[in-house]
């Protein structure tokens, strides 16, 4: 109850902190862009050079600086800027910046010409401007870092209840909403577990999300589990049931969001639209991986290749001549693994285990009780000492990048997993086979090794229904680190 209580306090700060706090940053950072804004324009001159007659001590803007600041909140508040929503792309909080600091800019210079006052620079508004943009902008990143960071540490993150039919499967939106949280751990939502109508899936956990049985258990759930919200993602014909429920989470104390089965198609199939106010959700049939992404996806991982050659070559010999001098054995390991759409191909690492290390797999996987679908074995006996070496630092895998040049893997995309892995796959599992398979993915900077194989599942499938360049680079970049730190690698 008290781990409860200490959610729920940390969330009304962060309700403080976008009402009240931002305000005041953004307050203090428009004040210091005059500020710079006028030295630039009177003691460093730029641009246009200010001559004895024209110049102006700062006293004379402050109430146009007060008027530039109180638009900039009537605005921001307007269109949500100040609402904690999660989720929120940063580029949607730059256009509000924007849009704010481009109306109150028109608004103070057409104060200016009303007013007529006798020193006046027009160009330091504009500088003033371009710095308060930059600044509120900045100031959105390192908001956006601190959460990310307190949110790793569990601190402000809510648990939740899934509650939908058929979790796993493709078309399922309870699937969608668990791939999202599961895959997006800095929106700060933990699901903790799902009611489900089918009492197989009902019975059985998806990773470490448990299945908490049928939807007669809501209340026993929200009791034992200490949830903060329920996300109903149930089909409509189930109306009178999702009133039921919301009316028990009400009582409880919960917070409740319900999820219409339209955005089946995919979130980013629909569209909210208004005709005369009427709201209208047209389907825009969006396909992330349409052929023109697919060849831009491909010239990419080409042309990265290519231009970090005088990087990774070196490395490649070096790690070849090491597993060469420590002893016999070939300094490649080939294995077939299963790539888009079933097809098999062979794929290639460096060497990291003693000759004939796969006989000895099945025997350890028994041994130590391993899920078969993805058995990752620490203190693996068979890794020689290079081996222990190049895996965690993820050397092993520079091989891979011959098999992105032959087409058969990219840079980004899910784990390519062995033909005896996909025989034991379940139907919902196959559809993390839908592209290449990569060299790094979501599961990879989420945890890599420690991420249970069904997590990894919903994080692959989240990855291809929301593939973009933007999200190859996040995953690129965050790989680096992960590397570099050796983390959940083994």
């Amino acid at each position: 109850m008290q781990d409860t209580n200490a959610r729920r306090a940390h969330l009304r700060r962060e309700q403080t902190e976008y009402t009240i706090v931002m305000p005041l940053v953004d307050a203090g950072l428009a004040l210091a862009a005059f500020v710079l804004a006028y030295i630039v324009r009177y003691e460093w001159q730029i641009l246009r050079p200010v001559f004895e007659l024209n110049r102006a001590p700062f006293d004379p803007f402050l109430p146009y600086i007060a008027v530039f600041i109180g638009w900039l909140y009537i605005n921001y508040r307007g269109s949500g800027l100040y609402r904690p929503v999660r989720g929120r792309p940063w580029l949607e909080e730059v256009y509000s910046i924007i849009n704010g600091v481009s109306n109150a800019t028109v608004v103070m210079m057409a104060i200016s010409f009303v007013t007529q006052p006798i020193v006046f620079s027009r160009l330091m508004l504009i500088y003033a401007a371009i710095i308060t943009i930059f600044f509120l902008a900045l100031a959105r990143v390192i908001q956006r870092s601190i959460q990310a960071r307190l949110r790793a540490k569990g601190i402000g993150v809510q648990r939740v209840l899934v509650i939908g039919s058929g979790m796993a499967e493709a078309q399922s939106v309870g699937g969608a909403v668990l791939r999202t949280m599961v895959a997006r751990r800095e929106l700060g939502y933990e699901p903790v577990g799902f009611l489900d109508d089918d009492p197989e899936r009902a019975a059985s956990n998806i990773g470490r999300v448990r299945g908490l049985g049928g939807l007669d258990q809501l209340e026993n759930a929200l009791r034992d589990c200490s949830i903060d919200m329920v996300m109903i993602t149930l089909p409509w014909s189930h109306h009178a049931r999702i009133l039921d429920m919301i009316q028990v989470c009400r009582r409880a104390g919960v917070e409740v969001s319900v999820v219409p089965d339209v955005f089946q198609l995919n979130l980013r199939q629909v569209q909210v639209e208004s005709l005369d106010g009427l709201p209208l959700l047209r389907v825009n049939g969006h396909v992330a991986f349409r052929g023109t992404n697919r060849l831009l996806k491909r010239a990419i991982d080409i042309g990265l290749i290519v231009l970090f050659a005088p990087v990774w070559l070196p490395l490649f010999a070096l790690v070849a001549l090491a597993i060469r001098l420590e002893g016999p054995g070939s300094v490649f390991y080939r294995a077939r693994r299963v790539g888009a759409y079933g097809r098999e191909f062979e794929m290639i690492k460096f060497r990291s285990m003693i000759p004939d290390a796969d006989s000895l797999r099945a025997e350890l996987t028994k041994t130590l009780a391993l899920d078969p679908r993805r058995p990752k074995i620490k203190n693996d006996p068979r890794v020689t000492r290079v081996g222990r070496i190049i895996r965690a630092t993820s050397l092993d895998e520079l091989p891979n990048l011959i098999n992105v040049l032959r087409g058969q893997m990219s840079l980004v995309g899910p784990r390519p997993p062995t033909p005896d892995e996909v025989s034991l796959y379940e139907p919902w599992h196959m559809q993390r086979l839908n592209i290449l398979p990569g060299m790094t993915g979501l599961w990879q900077v989420s945890g890599r090794s420690e991420v249970p194989f069904e997590e990894m599942c919903l994080m692959d499938i989240y990855y291809i229904e929301n593939w973009s360049i933007a999200l190859d680079a996040q995953i690129l970049m965050m790989t680096i680190p992960r590397v570099l730190l050796r983390q959940g690698a083994y």
